[in-house]
């Protein structure tokens, strides 16, 4: 070692002159100074975008909200699109989440095995995001799409 370089070391900021033993500060690890909360609408738009990628899932929601959710994104200033978190309700605490989705499966799939697929998606979806802990996805199931039903939604007027 040059003697620049020991110089250097014991002339750092970091280093108690007294003892040569190095300080810290700021009181540890910066990534656990302060608390992070996750709000609600959050975990649920996450757990929305991430049941409607399932295959077999055509809606999410009620007959009826998903009316009501149409006529309101197609009003000027009250959204825009679809609501990624109709059909979506969670429960977030400090370090758990809770969730309730209300899906419409497509006619012809296998509901338990859409339902598993929602859950596997959406679990793994909010822990990858959010470091919480997902300890139940309830799936209620509304309807069931035909082939030969419209949309529930009204079109626009406007081409």
């Amino acid at each position: 070692m040059t003697d620049m370089t020991e110089r250097n070391r014991t002339d750092s900021p970091d280093t108690d002159k007294g003892g040569g033993r190095t300080t810290k500060r700021g009181g540890g690890n910066p990534a656990t100074r302060g608390r992070t909360t996750i709000a609600d609408g959050v975990v649920e738009k996450i757990a929305g975008l991430a049941a409607r990628d399932v295959v077999g899932v055509h809606a999410m929601g009620s007959g009826m909200s998903r009316t009501f959710g149409a006529v309101r994104d197609k009003v000027p200033g009250a959204g825009s699109g679809k609501s990624v978190t109709r059909g979506v309700k969670a429960e977030v605490g400090e370090v758990q989440t809770a969730l309730d989705l209300e899906i419409v499966v497509d006619y012809g799939v296998s509901i338990s095995d859409v339902a598993r697929d929602v859950r596997e998606n959406v679990v793994a979806a909010v822990e990858r995001m959010t470091g919480l802990e997902v300890v139940e996805v309830n799936i209620a199931v509304s309807d069931v799409k035909l082939p030969d039903e419209e949309d529930d939604e009204p079109e626009s007027r406007l081409q």
